[in-house]
């Protein structure tokens, strides 16, 4: 690896604006992320530098990825590895797609209930978060129906995509005759033969739903909470 005396100003800056996100967030900023960081408002330049990085060992880069940058730190028996020997050593981050937008609120319609885990943005987070990274979504949440269960607008919920829920698990729930999708904690009421989808904010009522009209879509495993 080149010594840091062969990075430019703007390359240090970068790359401590990348450390210092990854730390704070738990994955790595956009292109226009760190642009607004360092101050420059061209994402081409921003890209140059980072390709520049990459070719000096600094960085480990998906271009098929909105977040694909990984660090190398200097001094890692990582760096300078080809694609194929790094992929043989674990990766402390994973990339699992980010579907779109759920509600903690009122339904939002979010995604075909059939949609491939494949589909839309991809975001990259810690292993640690997401164990067993098979069938593992995330979803950024709009409202505020979850704030005393430290869910907050804007925060990404990573799920786990399942078909069933136990009383007083946090689900996404795909309410069928309205198309929508909520985020709610899951309770079967035997009495009323219904569902209750139960939001953590007092100042919010209850959704119940009958079972017919219920899909389970995934159950929380894990909050990014964007700090402000």
């Amino acid at each position: 690896m080149e010594s840091q005396t062969r990075l430019s100003e703007r390359q240090l800056k970068i790359l401590e604006v990348i450390r210092e996100y990854t730390d704070e967030f738990g994955y790595p900023p956009t292109i226009r992320e760190i642009g607004d960081s360092v101050g420059i408002s061209s994402t081409s330049v921003v890209s140059y530098n980072l390709n520049a990085l990459e070719r000096k060992g600094y960085l480990a880069r998906d271009k098929d990825v909105s977040r694909g940058l990984r660090l190398m730190t200097e001094g890692s028996p990582h760096a300078g590895l080809s694609q194929d020997e790094e992929d043989e050593y674990p990766s402390e981050f994973l990339s699992i797609p980010l579907l779109g937008a759920i509600a903690a609120g009122e339904p939002l319609p979010v995604f075909d209930s059939n949609a491939s885990l494949a589909d839309g943005d991809t975001i990259r987070v810690s292993s640690d978060m997401v164990g067993n990274p098979r069938n593992v979504y995330a979803l950024q949440v709009r409202g505020d129906s979850m704030i005393d269960a430290l869910i907050h607008d804007g925060d990404i919920v990573i799920m786990r995509h399942q078909v069933t829920a136990e009383n007083g698990d946090m689900v996404a729930a795909w309410v069928k005759d309205e198309k929508a999708t909520t985020l709610k904690r899951f309770y079967w009421e035997p009495g009323r033969r219904m569902v209750r989808l139960q939001p953590a904010n007092p100042t919010m009522e209850p959704i119940y739903v009958h079972p017919r009209n219920l899909d389970i879509q995934g159950k929380v495993i894990g909050v990014i909470r964007r700090l402000s």
